[in-house]
């Protein structure tokens, strides 16, 4: 397995299990991630992405994405998109 550094967490909030990512390569629904930090390690797919609160199917470098996330993740943690 390999992984390619796609972005970090920004914000994560709680009640709805959504992160803010700040991206530097480009993600899109159905992507496998890994998403690694001091006390985080889990992998997930994709299922929804969103843009300023509008539903969006990838997002590329620069932008602020909100990701539903199926365990918590802490400001920092660091994305990568699984390559096998």
């Amino acid at each position: 397995m390999k992984g390619v550094y796609i972005g970090e967490v920004t914000h994560f909030y709680n009640r709805i299990s959504v992160a803010v990512l700040d991206l530097a390569e480009t993600i899109r629904l159905g992507d496998e991630v890994h998403i690694l930090g001091h006390t985080t390690d889990f992998r997930q797919q994709i299922t929804s992405l969103q843009i300023e609160h509008q539903s969006v199917e990838e997002a590329g470098p620069g932008q602020d994405v909100a990701m539903l996330v199926e365990e918590r993740v802490r400001h920092g943690d660091k994305v990568f998109k699984i390559a096998e």
